[in-house]
């Protein structure tokens, strides 16, 4: 795969900017129009053919997987940079994981699309995980986060985090609970401090 990159051409200008507006246009309406909408749509949202935006994305997986990753890169990636320079390594951890449930909440309909799929939102994950085992073990060797925790830890609980913002309403911010209390799981010492706010499950009456 390396040596076929080495010979490729580079991307003409106008097939980038069309990529851009296909991805901000599927953006848009998988916010808009809910996890099935059509790559027609998107299409037309974009002022693109069929044919152009096949060119580029074989199927609608390839899209919503090419959108999340957008999203990584433009508001979690910076957040995992400036938590590596937090000299407090659990406090940064804590701001990375934020940020991705800022973004799975923000495109909630854009991650249903892709329900199931690890395998392939591991892959795209591949600079947060990094940034992720570098604060634990950092964390680790500051004493603030527990020894016995692993990487493969994180990962999990990142996954429970946003399974979890599956039960809030899109555009809250009732997932900063669920975050505080992973935070008092992974710390060595847990913060004396109230949770942030319980919010009922959208549609669903629980006994009290």
């Amino acid at each position: 795969m390396q040596q076929e990159r080495a010979w490729r051409k580079p991307m003409r200008a106008d097939a980038a900017r069309n990529i851009e507006k296909v991805i901000t246009a599927a953006l848009d309406c998988f916010r808009e129009d809910g996890p099935n909408v059509s790559l027609k749509t998107v299409a037309d949202r974009a002022g693109v053919g069929p044919a152009t935006l096949f060119r580029n994305f074989a199927d609608k997986d390839e899209l919503v997987l090419a959108a999340v990753e957008r999203q990584l890169k433009v508001k979690v990636d910076p957040v995992a940079e400036m938590a590596l320079e937090n000299p407090d390594a659990a406090a940064g951890l804590v701001e990375v994981l934020s940020a991705v449930m800022q973004v799975a909440n923000d495109e909630y309909n854009l991650l249903s699309a892709v329900a199931g799929r690890r395998g392939l939102l591991l892959g795209l994950a591949g600079k947060l995980i990094e940034s992720l085992g570098l604060l634990l073990q950092r964390g680790q060797q500051q004493g603030t986060l527990r020894e016995e925790l692993q990487l493969v830890d994180m990962v999990r609980l990142v996954a429970m985090l946003i399974g979890a913002g599956d039960t809030v309403e899109p555009g809250s911010f009732a997932w900063q609970r669920y975050v505080a209390l992973v935070e008092d799981a992974i710390r060595t010492h847990r913060e004396n401090r109230p949770l942030p706010p319980l919010e009922p499950i959208p549609g669903v009456e629980l006994p009290v």
